[in-house]
């Protein structure tokens, strides 16, 4: 006997509950519980897995598969994020903060691909054809020749596509503006979203088109939607920096054709997006005097070194008064670990300090291998004594106040050599480099010795 059930799915997290609660018991959202038709047969009997299927071909690991095809979108820094350029047949998925420039970089990648001769089509759900035409002339690209619409059905756009030769490069704005006739539910929807990637990805593995998709984020910066969307894509793409700074950085956090340890660096500008070659630049603060409080750190980021500078500044309070840790991109609970470890195993003491650190151009660190330099920075700032502006720091701490190796290494400190710093202050162990000269602290007191000068 079969019936139909409805049910109610989280906006949030995309699970389904059986009844309206004013919070979701898997995600702890409130009021994101919408009711959905469900066309999904409950039988009492079970189904017979024993026969009405067909048998397919099993294969083995050792066959010869060739390497995809890559389609380069004239970005260079775009190409280097994703692995190479676009795979035909590919599908990914683009999120990041509102008024990032996600739609910028996306018409630039197709004007390039269009003017190559190459077909390029730009669907748009939230803006007009003007408005789109606009910004490409704002940007230099009027004259490509992409193809533009303002739709959001998802059935008039595979439609259209179906006539003639599929294009080389698809490129949908947003996911979360699409809608699918297949089911029930307004545009946004978990189901609507799930429905929609799912039809759009058929279509560009059928025809061998690179499809991109632009997906919201929520608050706390998770992409909207059900987590199932990032798993249908071949890759994920994260656009990241501060509005109010003039740089972005686009990262893969999962590639099916490539790495996921390379980054593009971009600087807006009333033109659009600029590539920016050599990142260290942007970062580093050019200064003829040393000043304290700051150290440079040598970054990585895939197979390219960044120097990152790192600022702190500390400030004495009247005893009594609770002192404030405030940290801009880097771990609060890192920097919580390392003045512990100064305090207990360098006699450094930050309990009647405030503390604040920065990391210089909105960039945001997470290597381990930043560990010696904030620790450098802090020492710094709070005894008033500068590290030497030719020097570079690196070295991961332990609670135990060993600086341990990072990786890596003399790819690190080749890049400091070239960018003009003559010293680098590293872990033990590590071997000279050419060009730089070294010195090894194995304990973290050896390193504030170092900047105290005793």
């Amino acid at each position: 006997m079969a019936k139909l059930k409805s049910r109610y799915v989280c906006q949030a997290c995309g699970s389904a509950q059986s009844r309206w609660q004013g919070q979701c018991p898997d995600c702890a959202e409130w009021n994101t519980l919408v009711q959905e038709a469900s066309n999904v047969t409950v039988f009492s009997a079970k189904h017979d897995l024993q026969g009405g299927g067909r048998a397919v071909e099993l294969v083995g690991l050792d066959a010869a598969v060739a390497l995809p095809e890559r389609v380069p979108s004239g970005i260079a820094e775009f190409d280097r994020a994703v692995g190479g350029g676009l795979v035909p047949g590919s599908a990914m998925l683009l999120a990041g903060d509102p008024g990032i420039g996600k739609s910028t970089l996306l018409l630039q990648a197709a004007a390039s691909i269009a003017r190559s001769g190459r077909g390029a089509v730009y669907i748009s759900g939230e803006e007009a054809v003007d408005q789109v035409r606009l910004r490409a002339l704002r940007l230099g690209a009027a004259g490509a020749p992409v193809r533009l619409a303002s739709v959001t059905s998802v059935r008039d756009i595979l439609t259209t596509l179906g006539e003639g030769s599929a294009p080389a490069l698809l490129v949908i704005d947003s996911i979360q503006t699409m809608h699918s006739d297949l089911i029930e539910g307004a545009p946004g929807t978990v189901s609507q979203v799930r429905a929609s990637a799912q039809e759009l990805i058929r279509f560009a593995k059928d025809r061998g088109t690179a499809l991109i998709l632009v997906g919201h984020v929520t608050k706390d910066g998770s992409i909207a939607g059900p987590r199932v969307l990032e798993h249908m894509v071949d890759a994920v793409l994260n656009f990241e920096g501060e509005r109010s700074h003039q740089y972005r950085i686009l990262r893969a956090v999962k590639n099916r054709f490539g790495g996921t340890d390379e980054i593009g660096v971009f600087a807006m500008e009333g033109a659009g997006l600029n590539e920016v070659p050599n990142p260290s630049a942007l970062f580093l603060t050019k200064r003829d005097d040393p000043v304290s409080g700051t150290a440079i750190f040598p970054a990585l980021e895939g197979t390219r070194p960044v120097l990152i500078e790192i600022q702190a500044l500390t400030m004495r309070l009247a005893s009594g008064a609770t002192p404030r840790r405030s940290v801009v991109g880097w771990d609060g609970g890192r920097l919580a670990m390392l003045l512990a470890v100064l305090e207990a195993r360098c006699g450094v003491s930050f309990a009647t300090t405030e503390v604040y650190l920065n990391v210089a151009g909105g960039y945001r660190l997470q290597d381990p291998a930043a560990d010696l330099a904030v620790a450098a920075a802090l020492v710094s700032a709070l005894s008033e004594r500068p590290v030497p502006a030719e020097a570079v720091v690196l070295g991961e701490v332990a609670l135990s106040g060993e600086v341990r190796p990072v990786a890596h290494t003399p790819l690190r400190l080749k890049e400091a050599a070239k960018l003009g710093f003559e010293e680098a202050w590293v872990p033990g162990g590590v071997e000279p480099s050419a060009g730089i000269r070294t010195a090894r602290f194995g304990q973290l007191r050896q390193l504030v010795e170092r900047i105290l000068g005793r």
